[in-house]
């Protein structure tokens, strides 16, 4: 290709971009969801954090499975001032307390409601809430309305699998994690630093 076709080219993809740009004038809060059964969910949910914590806005993250083992993230976020509420039961596939999770998992919602309607919080993460509802332990119409009725600015972040249909229709921005290979498949343990 010659440098006046490639030049022609880029000058109509930036005219493009910059259209686009000019159009996007809304600004408010929004909802994200990182859904699918590929590895990065969690983590890309803390690249945001991260980057809003760099910008000096205020982020909360609220979650349901982690449960009060080692976490790397909060061990590095919550010197930087984001508030962490971990479920404490942890609520993996091996509990077998319904009751008892129900009611843990109603505590950390608690928390989570909270943060949802504080102005002063830029940035929300609701950690593995997926799970929470697709197992009953969480009414749907709960999160939707919080959801809804959060401060006009702030951003929420929903991470985990098999996220419900009306909460990825209710979203700005939707990422669906799609696993190609994973080192687990192969008999390799996780890894501190990068699984956790």
């Amino acid at each position: 290709m010659s440098q006046s076709r490639h030049e022609e080219r880029q000058q109509r993809l930036k005219e493009k971009v910059d259209a686009r740009i000019e159009a996007a004038q809304l600004e408010r809060g929004i909802l994200l969801v990182f859904t699918g059964n590929g590895k990065g969910k969690t983590t890309a949910a803390f690249g945001t954090v991260c980057r809003a914590v760099g910008h000096g806005q205020k982020a909360a993250v609220v979650q349901f499975i982690k449960g009060s083992w080692d976490n790397g993230e909060r061990e590095l976020l919550q010197p930087h001032g984001v508030a962490f509420h971990v479920m404490s039961t942890g609520f993996t596939w091996e509990t077998q307390d319904r009751e008892a999770d129900t009611l843990a998992c109603l505590d950390t919602w608690h928390h989570a409601q909270q943060l949802l309607t504080d102005p002063l919080i830029d940035l929300v993460v609701l950690d593995e809430i997926t799970y929470m509802i697709s197992y009953n332990y969480l009414p749907l119409e709960d999160v939707i309305h919080a959801l809804t009725h959060r401060p006009e600015n702030q951003s929420v972040i929903i991470t985990g699998r098999g996220c419900h249909r009306d909460l990825l229709n209710l979203a700005d921005t939707v990422t669906e994690m799609r696993p190609v290979k994973h080192a687990f498949d192969a008999g390799i343990k996780a890894q501190k630093g990068i699984d956790w």
